[in-house]
C-alpha cells in the first residue's frame, strides 16, 4: 500500500509539471501563434468573397413600326402600278437609251398588291423607257425654287436646283438630283398695272416706286420725268418687259 501511495504521489507531481510548462508555454507566445492561424481559416471560411450580381436584362420587345415607304403605296393595287418607293427592281443600265425596256421587281416587305386577275403577287415585270432620272422631261419631277436670284437680267440667270423625280416614274439612277435652272419666280408685281403706272403717272415717278425702284422713282419725280423724255423710254421699256420690278422677280 505504501509504494502504491509513492507512485501515486510521483504521478500528480508528474501531471503539475506538465500542467505548468504547458502555461508557461501558452504565456510565453506558442499559443498566440496557434490563434493568429487559426483567425485567417476561421475568416476564409466565414468571408464569403465577394458577391457577384446579375443584372436581368429584358427581351426587347419587336417592333412593330411601320416602314415609311408603305403610307405611299396603296393597298391591294396593281403592282405594276406602284410607286418607285414601294418596289425593288433589277436594273439594267446597259439599255439602250429612249427604248421600252422590262425589269425584274419585287414588292417591298409590308406591301401588299395584285396582278390583273386581282391574285396576290410579290414579284412581276414592269415596262419603263430606257432613260436616268435626270434626263426626264420637266413633267416628270419636281425641283426646289429659288428667291434670290434675278430673274430679269441679262444674260438669263441660273441657280442650282433639288430634283426628285414624282411618285408613279420609274427611271435609271437616283430619284434626287441636282439640276440647272432658270430663275423662275415672281414677287407679285403685275406687269399691266406697271405699264398703267408709267403712261398715266409716269413723270412722277409712279412706275418705279411701285416696282420697287424708288431711286429712279425719285430721279422721275423732280426732274418731272426727264421733262417727258425718261417718262417715254420707260413706257417703251415696260412694254417690252425690259424694266422689271426691282427683286428680280418676274411679273404676273
Amino acid at each position: 500500500m505504501a509504494a502504491a501511495a509513492v507512485t501515486l504521489q510521483a504521478l500528480c507531481r508528474f501531471c503539475r509539471v506538465l500542467l505548468f510548462l504547458f502555461q508557461f508555454y501558452i504565456l510565453s507566445g506558442g499559443g498566440s501563434l496557434n490563434l493568429e492561424q487559426s483567425q485567417p481559416l476561421a475568416q476564409s471560411i466565414k468571408d464569403p468573397g465577394p458577391t457577384r450580381t446579375f443584372t436581368v436584362v429584358p427581351r426587347a420587345a419587336e417592333s412593330t413600326d411601320i416602314p415609311p415607304y408603305v403610307m405611299k403605296c396603296p393597298s391591294n393595287g396593281l403592282c405594276s402600278r406602284l410607286p418607285a418607293d414601294c418596289v425593288e427592281c433589277k436594273t439594267n443600265f446597259s439599255c439602250v437609251y429612249g427604248k421600252p425596256v422590262t425589269f425584274d421587281c419585287t414588292v417591298k416587305p409590308s406591301v401588299t398588291c395584285v396582278d390583273q386577275d386581282f391574285k396576290s403577287q410579290k414579284n412581276f415585270i414592269i415596262n419603263m423607257t430606257c432613260r436616268f432620272c435626270w434626263q426626264l422631261p420637266e413633267t416628270d419631277y419636281e425641283c426646289s425654287n429659288s428667291t434670290s436670284c434675278m430673274t430679269v437680267s441679262c444674260p438669263r440667270q441660273r441657280y442650282t436646283a433639288n430634283c426628285t423625280v414624282r411618285d408613279h416614274i420609274h427611271c435609271l439612277g437616283n430619284r434626287t438630283f441636282p439640276k440647272m435652272l432658270y430663275c423662275n419666280w415672281t414677287g407679285g408685281y403685275k406687269w399691266s398695272t406697271a405699264l398703267a403706272l408709267s403712261v398715266t403717272l409716269g413723270g412722277f415717278g409712279a412706275d418705279r416706286f411701285y416696282l420697287g425702284q424708288w431711286r429712279e422713282g425719285l430721279g422721275k419725280l423732280f426732274s418731272f420725268g426727264g421733262l417727258g423724255i425718261w417718262t417715254l423710254i420707260d413706257v417703251l421699256l415696260i412694254g417690252v418687259g425690259y424694266v422689271g420690278p426691282a427683286d428680280g422677280s418676274l411679273y404676273i
